[in-house]
């Protein structure tokens, strides 16, 4: 979904993603740059519930993704709970790699077992429904010889291809500001670089608030966690962590890496895909036009 602003001869107002004069082009809502300042300003003051009130109210299409992360499942739980006069209807995706750790697995059980409600689309890598079926099409240890590759085919394409088949607008996710990284900057509401809402109700809590609400309300967590995991995604890629280190330095531990490419800017497998369709593109206007020409000297 693009982000379009309608431009006037009197608006100065610069659009925030993508600029259009066509009415009919606009999307379902869009955001001007200095309405989305605007509006993280306001939810900023805001406690994560009535941030979820007022996405239920100003985001159609809105969806919540996780991996079954402390804050999702937080979120997951205040959704449940919200008091509002319309019901929340907001249903979750769940990328399953098929290299999730079995207590994550297990964790997603408990989860539908707790909240009956809650509906749970999964998504799994294009043609593969178990990790031999993975490692047949694409290898071994993937993660080892083609990270990016990896990156794509089990988080970022599953992820794209869940947003186009549900017809996603927006999405709640769990990052905070407090995870470190690229995080540190979060606001509560983004949109990425394809049109997409990114709800962060969380992002101003801190872990110890999250694992308050979490104690408190008794909501199901990873058995990982009484074993030093704050974060947790994928085997091979997740370690246990100290109390001085930040909850995420356990993911990708040692290497210059702190997304899966799901939060960034398109992966770099992500851009050769699509320059290489747009060469298979060019390439194919010219053999028409080629053809066109031939026809015609005949």
């Amino acid at each position: 979904m693009a982000f379009r602003h309608r431009a006037s001869s009197s608006d100065g107002v610069e659009s925030g993603y993508a600029s259009g004069s066509s009415i009919d082009s606009l999307p379902d809502i869009y955001f001007t740059r200095p309405h989305l300042k605007f509006i993280n300003q306001q939810l900023a003051k805001l406690e994560p519930q009535d941030v979820l009130k007022w996405c239920l109210t100003s985001l159609p299409q809105l969806w919540q993704t996780s991996a079954f992360g402390l804050t999702g499942l937080a979120i997951m739980d205040m959704i449940s709970k919200l008091d509002y006069a319309i019901k929340p209807n907001i249903e979750l995706i769940f990328l399953d790699t098929l290299y999730h750790f079995p207590q994550t697995l297990e964790l997603v059980e408990r989860t539908k077992a707790t909240y009956p409600s809650l509906k749970i689309h999964t998504y799994k890598p294009e043609g593969c429904e178990t990790t031999a079926d993975f490692e047949e099409k694409h290898g071994e240890r993937l993660w080892e010889t083609n990270e990016e590759l990896y990156d794509y085919v089990a988080k970022v394409e599953p992820a794209q291809r869940a947003y186009k088949q549900l017809d996603v607008k927006a999405v709640l996710t769990g990052r905070r500001k407090s995870q470190g990284g690229k995080r540190g900057d979060l606001d509560i509401v983004e949109i990425d670089d394809q049109g997409l809402v990114k709800v962060n109700p969380l992002a101003n809590w801190s872990f110890k608030q999250v694992q308050a609400y979490i104690k408190e309300n008794g909501v199901p967590t990873n058995d990982l966690l009484d074993q030093g995991y704050r974060s947790v995604g994928d085997w091979h890629s997740t370690q246990p962590v100290t109390e001085s280190e930040d909850e995420r330095a356990g993911r990708w531990k040692g290497r210059n890496k702190t997304e899966c490419g799901i939060h960034n800017k398109k992966s770099r497998y992500a851009m050769f895909l699509q320059e290489q369709e747009q060469q298979r593109q060019q390439e194919l206007s010219d053999a028409i036009q080629n053809g066109l020409k031939i026809e015609a000297a005949s």
